[in-house]
């Protein structure tokens, strides 16, 4: 491939579907990953990740030679910053993935050139960076164009919603702005919606944390059924048949790496205004703990009355349905508290999804649901929805799957 148009660092979840929809359209794109193995993946035209749709993409990409992969950047002429923001202790976001990454490029960085930072950063991460780029190279103050533009993809449906979803696109001045405008044209049919930086890193976290608020009402109204003995779905649908109503589901937590992670980013900046966002986090967090304690008294209620330990079914380990991504996974939260917990019960543990982890043995779930005495439905993954209620079995349905 000649040289790069665009360098892509980060090659995960958002990266890998960004680099390849860029390279679909005839764009050289280089993707950079600290990874060996990711790199080594890709440049066989194959992909380290399950997102429908990538593999084809990414094999014609690499094929007519407009994707390759290295662990280290060269000169482009835009350079998208799609790399993970963790957390540090206490909830404080860690932005040193985002300066590191900023920092491998100070060398290739020249004039007219586009920097854009994918990651959900803190408000405010896009001027640290340019203040970081202009620090170390004074020689480009004002000759870059620098902007914040976050995606907003749903797992199982990304390539699809990488082109057809609305853009927010914050620079750090018009001109930043309008050029980033100018190239996420090439490759959006959505619409793409000017601003400036600390509102373009705003939006993102707004978004996330409103629907984290919402869960955790629904979530809430779980817990509160529940004491009231009153089916919480049953509930749910019939108030949303006002027209002005519109509650979510309740699940066994929230997960994901936006929705269970991209409020503590304004909480931890702002802790004092924040204090519904903030208790939303608390509602869904203890939800997974919730769910975990009524597995543990549904065992020993099992055991007292039937003078045997349970076999139990652990069903789901995905963060939400029918998809692989486990990361900040609920159920995987409550599978491993329940594990440590336990006291000699058989568990069967099912997540359809994958084929295999590397902590958990990894039962069907058609096996899992025959043998056991209790099925817990953590996730409801379409499988599950194949499965009989069984009368004969105690049936803890956290993610209302027949529902």
């Amino acid at each position: 491939m000649k040289n790069p148009e665009v360098v892509m660092i980060g090659l995960g979840y958002i990266g890998l579907p960004t680099a390849a929809l860029i390279a679909k359209g005839k764009t050289r794109v280089l993707g950079v990953d600290i990874n060996p193995q990711v790199v080594e993946t890709v440049n066989q035209g194959k992909i380290h990740i399950a997102e429908p749709e990538l593999d084809a993409v990414v094999a014609d990409a690499v094929r007519d030679g407009f994707l390759r992969a290295a662990t280290q950047a060269s000169e482009a002429g835009a350079y998208l910053v799609v790399v993970p923001t963790p957390f540090k202790d206490k909830n404080e976001p860690d932005i040193s993935f985002v300066e590191a990454a900023t920092r491998s490029l100070l060398p290739l960085l020249k004039d007219g050139d586009l920097y854009i930072i994918e990651s959900t950063s803190p408000i405010g991460t896009t001027e640290k960076m340019a203040e970081l780029i202009y620090g170390e190279r004074p020689d480009l103050k004002g000759k870059l164009h620098i902007a914040y533009c976050p995606e907003r993809v749903l797992p199982g449906n990304v390539m699809h919603e990488l082109v057809h979803n609305d853009r927010v696109i914050g620079g750090i001045d018009k001109a930043s702005t309008e050029r980033a405008l100018a190239f996420y044209s090439k490759y959006v049919k959505g619409e793409l919606h000017p601003t400036n930086a600390r509102t373009a890193e705003m939006c993102k976290l707004v978004e996330n944390s409103s629907r984290d608020v919402q869960i955790a009402f629904a979530n809430e109204l779980s817990l509160i059924c529940d004491k009231a003995d009153i089916d919480v779905w049953e509930l749910i649908n019939l108030a949303n048949k006002h027209p002005r109503v519109n509650i979510l589901r309740p699940g066994s937590g929230v997960g994901g790496h936006c929705i269970a992670v991209d409020p503590y980013f304004i909480v931890s900046d702002y802790p004092m205004e924040s204090k519904i966002i903030g208790t939303a986090r608390e509602v869904n967090n203890y939800k997974s703990f919730w769910c975990a304690e009524k597995i543990k008294n549904a065992s020993m209620k099992f055991e007292l009355e039937h003078g045997r330990k349970p076999k139990i079914a652990l069903m789901g380990l995905a963060f939400k349905p029918n998809i692989d991504d486990l990361r900040e996974s609920p159920a995987k939260y409550i599978v491993q508290k329940v594990l440590q917990n336990s006291n000699n019960e058989d568990f069967y543990i099912v997540e359809p999804n994958i084929e295999e982890h590397k902590v958990f043995k990894l039962t069907n779930y058609k096996t899992a649901f025959d043998a056991a005495d209790i099925v817990v439905y953590l996730v409801a993954h379409r499988e599950f929805s194949e499965l009989p209620a069984a009368k004969d079995k105690i049936i803890l349905d956290f993610a209302g799957t027949k529902n």
